[in-house]
C-alpha cells in the first residue's frame, strides 16, 4: 500500500541539529517494538473482554455502561494506528501498514490510508490554514478571514462555536468513518485491502449489536460509543494547536520554529498522560514524529531546556487552561459576526 513518506526535519545548519544530536544520544528515537507489543495486546485483550461483557448483559438497557470502557479501548487503538503512521513501533513499513490497517480500518472503521494523507500533511505545515486540513474552513473556522461573509447555518456555527465545539466533538467518530468511506470509494482500485477491512467492521460490527441487543438497543449503543469515542479522541487532539501561532506563505521558519511556536504541552501526570495517550507532550511529538510515543515524556525537559537556552518560546499549561486558550480563541475569531447579528 502506498504510504506517505515519513516526515525528516532538516538538521544541519540550523538550530535543531544539537537537539536532534541530544535526543538521538540519549536512545530516545530507538524504537521500542516489544513494549509495543504488550500494550497493543493488553488493549485488544481489554477490548475483546468488553465485548464479552456486551454478550453477557445482553439486551439490557445496563450494557450501555458498556459503552464507556469501548469508547476508551477504541481511542486507545487509534492512538496504535496514529503510531503505526508515523513509524514508531518497528523497523518493517509493511508491518507498520499491516497494524495501521487492523486497528484503523478492522477495529475502528476508519481508513488508514485516509488518515495518514491528512495527518502527515498537518505535520508537514501546523496551524497554516492553506497547507494544514485540520484548520483549513470547514464546520469550524479558525482565523477571521474564514469567518469573514459566513451566513445562514455556516454564520450561525461561526458566531457560536466555541460554545458548541465540545458537543460537536461528540460527532467525530461518525465523521471519521464518513470521510474515510468517501476515501477509499474515490480510490477504490487501489485501495482494495482497505475497503474489504472497513466492510468486515461495519458488518462484524452491527452483526454483534444486533445479535446481543435489540434494534433500539444497538442503536443507541452504537450511537453512545462513537459519541464517547469522538469526545474523547478530540479532547486529546484539541488542546494541542488550536489558538497557537498561524503561520503565514511568507513566513521563514525552520524545522524548530515551525513545530514549536505552533504547538501547546498540556502539563503531564500519571491520568494525563494515559488519557492522552503521552500526545500532550505534542512539541516533542512534533518535533520528533518518529519517536515511540512513550518515550516522549522523557525527551520534554531536554525539549525545553533547549528552547529555553536559545530563547525559543515553549508553552506548557494545564489541561483546563488549554481547553480555555483554544476556546477563546474560536470565540474572537466569531466576534465580527456576532457584532453584525
Amino acid at each position: 500500500m502506498a504510504q506517505p513518506p515519513v516526515l525528516a526535519p532538516p538538521a544541519r545548519g540550523s538550530d535543531f541539529s544539537p537537539l536532534l544530536r541530544e535526543i538521538k544520544s540519549a536512545g530516545l528515537l530507538e524504537r521500542r517494538t516489544a513494549a509495543y507489543a504488550m500494550a497493543i495486546g493488553i488493549n485488544v485483550a481489554l477490548m475483546a473482554l468488553t465485548w464479552a461483557g456486551i454478550a453477557v448483559v445482553g439486551a439490557s438497557w445496563w450494557v450501555l455502561l458498556l459503552a464507556l470502557p469501548l469508547g476508551v479501548l477504541t481511542t486507545r487503538a487509534a492512538f496504535f494506528g496514529h503510531d503505526a503512521g508515523h513509524q514508531q513501533i518497528a523497523s518493517s513499513r509493511k508491518l507498520h501498514d499491516w497494524v495501521g490497517m487492523l486497528h484503523g480500518n478492522l477495529l475502528l472503521g476508519m481508513s488508514y490510508a485516509w488518515w495518514n494523507d491528512k495527518h502527515n500533511r498537518h505535520h508537514a505545515n501546523p496551524n497554516h490554514t492553506d497547507k494544514d486540513p485540520d484548520v483549513g474552513e470547514g464546520v469550524l473556522v479558525w482565523t477571521l478571514e474564514q469567518a469573514s461573509g459566513r451566513k445562514g447555518l455556516e454564520g450561525w456555527l461561526t458566531r457560536n462555536q466555541a460554545r458548541i465545539f465540545f458537543p460537536l466533538l461528540t460527532l467525530e467518530g461518525f465523521n471519521l468513518k464518513v470521510s474515510s468511506i468517501r476515501f477509499l470509494l474515490a480510490r477504490k482500485r487501489e485501495q482494495k485491502v482497505e475497503l474489504g477491512l472497513m466492510a468486515a467492521h461495519l458488518m462484524l460490527y452491527f452483526t454483534a449489536l444486533f445479535l446481543i441487543m435489540s434494534p433500539a438497543q444497538a442503536l443507541v449503543f452504537a450511537l453512545v460509543h462513537h459519541m464517547i469515542f469522538g469526545l474523547h479522541l478530540g479532547s486529546v487532539f484539541a488542546p494541542n494547536h488550536k489558538g497557537m501561532e498561524m503561520p503565514e506563505d511568507d513566513t521563514n521558519w525552520g524545522h524548530l520554529e515551525k513545530q514549536v511556536l505552533t504547538s501547546r504541552n498540556v502539563n503531564g501526570g500519571l491520568v494525563i498522560d494515559w488519557m492522552m495517550g503521552g500526545l500532550n507532550y505534542q512539541i516533542e511529538h512534533h518535533l520528533f514524529p518518529s519517536m515511540p510515543r512513550a518515550n516522549l515524556r522523557f525527551a520534554q525537559p531536554m525539549v525545553k531546556a533547549y528552547c529555553e537556552k536559545i530563547g525559543m518560546p515553549y508553552l506548557s499549561t494545564g489541561l483546563i487552561d488549554s481547553y480555555r486558550m483554544g476556546l477563546r480563541h474560536m470565540h474572537e475569531v466569531g466576534a465580527e459576526l456576532r457584532a453584525q447579528a
